[in-house]
């Protein structure tokens, strides 16, 4: 995924902005990306195994269900079409905020159903109360995170010197969108080792903390960015190495939280409802992306000077809800009686 990731905006971005090609190629380029993909998962499915396989049905009325997902498709769907017609008006920005709004209460009201009529026991109670925390931390680390293919992305672009004077080379500013997999690829293995040589020592932090980490991590790089934007506000360019080192940091915060948040809801989430509860993690992620449309929204062109002041509001949110996370970790492991990976497997 990450090689893909990587290979995409230098080859994608890079002919978008060239001026002998353009984004047709660029595009073009995507969807033959796209293809070739496609086409290598189709030719080794049969190693894939029952994965993917038909699921057993586990409800008595599947037509109803499929009815359910079809109105769920389509209200969003004639919203759209009536849209491109002309025949309603359609403001981006509403939209963005009403839906962010409906999310979070769906998302608030299904952890209180379950709390109340979902006929949990206490463990499975408990679990589920640090699950509904970890999925708000989460939605706030999205928030900035995704910043990288927006705000960031155009702070790339308009002000920042994309310039390697020893080799008489500019970079396309597209090319900063490959740092994120390129980090992964460097520090998942480097991660994955500490992580284990920790559980083995019984050191390993538990998963709240984890996030904290992911959070404080995050709002590290926001700072750095601070240094970058005071350089823009007094008509300078900043160097490209400002942008490196936040996604640097974005993506030490993101190997701390990513894999660990499905890994724990998967391990804490209550057998009945397990499916739709990491379709609450996704759904956090999707608040997440949303909020972070929102947030890139503030970033006015026409008004650089406030940028500095945006960079330290996100720094605020990020390192509180970290600190919080990190000072509340221990507890909240111990309340939902959280075990390390390496720890179940012992136990197993």
């Amino acid at each position: 995924i990450n090689i893909g990731a990587m290979l995409g905006p230098l080859i994608c971005g890079g002919l978008g902005q060239s001026d002998t090609f353009g984004w047709h190629w660029g595009f073009a380029a995507a969807g033959v990306g796209m293809t070739v993909g496609l086409v290598q998962y189709r030719l080794s499915q049969h190693k894939l195994g029952s994965a993917g396989a038909t699921p057993h049905s586990t409800t008595k009325k599947p037509k109803q269900a499929w009815v359910i997902i079809g109105l769920i498709i389509a209200v969003p769907l004639a919203f759209t079409l009536l849209g491109a017609m002309g025949l309603i008006a359609i403001s981006p920005l509403m939209f963005a905020k009403r839906t962010a709004q409906i999310v979070s209460v769906v998302f608030v009201l299904y952890f209180v159903y379950i709390w109340i009529a979902g006929g949990l026991n206490q463990s499975e109670f408990r679990r589920s109360i640090v699950i509904f925390v970890l999925c708000l931390a989460a939605a706030v680390f999205w928030s900035g995170f995704e910043q990288a293919g927006s705000s960031l992305n155009l702070f790339a672009d308009r002000y920042t010197d994309n310039t390697i004077d020893a080799l008489n080379l500019t970079i396309p500013s597209s090319w900063y969108q490959s740092l994120n997999a390129l980090f992964i690829i460097m520090l998942a293995p480097l991660f994955s080792l500490m992580w284990v040589a920790l559980a083995k020592r019984m050191l390993e932090p538990s998963s709240p903390i984890k996030f904290g980490l992911g959070l404080v991590l995050l709002g590290l790089g926001f700072a750095v960015m601070i240094g970058a934007a005071n350089i823009v506000t007094k008509g300078g360019q900043a160097a490209p190495y400002w942008l490196v080192l936040t996604y640097l940091l974005h993506t030490l915060g993101e190997l701390c939280l990513s894999p660990v948040g499905l890994s724990t809801i998967s391990r804490l989430a209550p057998r009945a409802y397990a499916s739709q509860m990491m379709g609450l993690w996704f759904c956090a992620a999707a608040l997440g992306n949303i909020l972070a449309g929102l947030l890139a929204g503030r970033f006015d062109t026409r008004a650089v000077e406030d940028f500095p002041a945006i960079y330290i509001q996100i720094v605020i949110i990020c390192g509180v809800a970290g600190l919080l996370l990190l000072i509340l970790g221990k507890y909240l492991h111990q309340f939902g009686q959280l075990k390390n990976t390496e720890q179940e497997k012992i136990d197993i």
